[in-house]
């Protein structure tokens, strides 16, 4: 397989599975402001702290209100991981690779595309009078993962496309954690109120975990919530669960059998999975989640690297 087919299907896949997280981060801040007292005011910094572009964010933006923040993150066609940009470069990378993916992708992709990009038209006020706008990014998130799982072979596209979807979607649920426990909680005194309880639940809610946590755990106990969404091996959008099948399928493209490992991509993927499968929510409270989070973000970046430079980077005439 070519490696700009590979790249592109991988990216295609990971923008937009970054588009669909984005729109799960805004509606968690939005769900958080909506349960909050009244009279206490909008946290909006914390979205824009999460994307790690803060330079870049005060330098077009100034002060982060509600509108700044919510132009950058969805209508901004110069910042690279607006959701406008993620899907009009994931609709780029598909068209590139039209004879590889099935003609279900390209039509979902390109219909989420169209409609997007008549919506943001409307600027981000008239967006998000309601949350319709970021349902519908939701949506078709779903659709076109479901496109992907049913309409192509399991083959190299395929574990490329899905790699790239795990991975991105690891980094954000880990940040949509970070957002809830490090940013937005008032203070300590609001821990084991309704306030608090009902930030989990949105959290919860924005990873479609709701139900599914409450089939398992029943009441929401804060613990419990970062031990599901970090270490749960079925949830689909748990970090274990996310790094566990990445694994998998890095070993399908190479051939390696599991518990070896022939690349760094391979590696440093096993090593953070062995780190999930091996550690107790209790143990990650105990050192700090945050801190935690930072370090599997970090790690998972490293991931991201190297595959790039194995499967992605061009190499030199007799390099290997």
């Amino acid at each position: 397989m070519l490696s700009r087919v590979a790249e592109s299907i991988y990216w295609m896949c990971r923008y937009i599975e970054r588009a669909d997280n984005v729109a799960r981060l805004i509606t968690v801040n939005l769900n958080f402001i909506l349960d909050q007292p009244a009279g206490q005011s909008e946290q909006w910094e914390p979205l824009v702290n999460i994307t790690a572009d803060d330079e870049w964010f005060r330098k077009k933006y100034g002060a982060p209100d509600r509108l700044a923040v919510l132009n950058f993150l969805t209508c901004d066609r110069e910042y690279a991981n607006s959701i406008i940009s993620c899907l009009r470069n994931a609709r780029e990378n598909a068209r590139s690779v039209r004879e590889v993916i099935s003609m279900e992708m390209w039509e979902c992709l390109n219909r989420f595309y169209l409609e997007v990009n008549q919506a943001v038209g409307s600027g981000p006020e008239a967006l998000f009078s309601s949350q319709d706008f970021l349902a519908a990014i939701r949506h078709y998130g779903t659709l076109f993962a479901g496109c992907l799982d049913t309409t192509m072979s399991r083959e190299e596209p395929w574990y490329f496309g899905r790699l790239g979807q795990l991975i991105e979607r690891a980094d954000k649920t880990s940040r949509s954690l970070d957002v809830k426990y490090f940013h937005l909680l008032p203070s300590v005194q609001d821990v084991g109120t309704p306030l608090d309880e009902n930030q989990w639940a949105s959290l919860l809610r924005s990873a479609s975990a709701l139900l599914m946590y409450r089939q398992k755990h029943g009441r929401i106990i804060p613990n419990k919530v970062v031990e599901f969404l970090i270490l749960d091996p079925n949830f689909p959008r748990a970090m274990l669960h996310c790094i566990t099948r990445a694994e998998e399928y890095l070993h399908a493209i190479s051939g390696a059998p599991m518990g070896t490992y022939s690349n760094a991509a391979e590696q440093r993927t096993g090593q953070i999975r062995a780190e999930l499968a091996y550690t107790s929510a209790a143990d990650i409270l105990r050192g700090g989640l945050h801190e935690f989070l930072d370090r599997f973000q970090f790690k998972l970046n490293r991931v991201g690297d190297a595959i790039h430079e194995i499967y992605f980077a061009l190499q030199p005439a007799g390099a290997r």
